[in-house]
């Protein structure tokens, strides 16, 4: 199935619009943690860059798989 992976906070949208093909949730999942590994990465601050914003995991049909704060996983 394919996947994307959106970046949220309340105020900003970015959204994937190529996705990834994936064979089940923890895959979905694993390649979530992975994105936001590389977004962590890209910041200076993760306390202050990062707090709000959620990377959603959503299927083809536009239905949220998961969602995971990116300021709550840890490195």
């Amino acid at each position: 199935m394919r996947c994307f992976f959106h970046l949220q906070s309340d105020d900003d949208t970015i959204l994937d619009h190529d996705g990834l093909e994936i064979s089940d949730l923890h895959e979905a999942e694993m390649q979530a943690l992975i994105a936001i590994q590389e977004v962590r990465q890209e910041v200076d601050s993760v306390d202050e860059n990062l707090k709000g914003w959620h990377l959603h995991v959503v299927d083809g049909a536009g239905a949220t798989l998961m969602s995971i704060p990116l300021d709550a996983v840890t490195q």
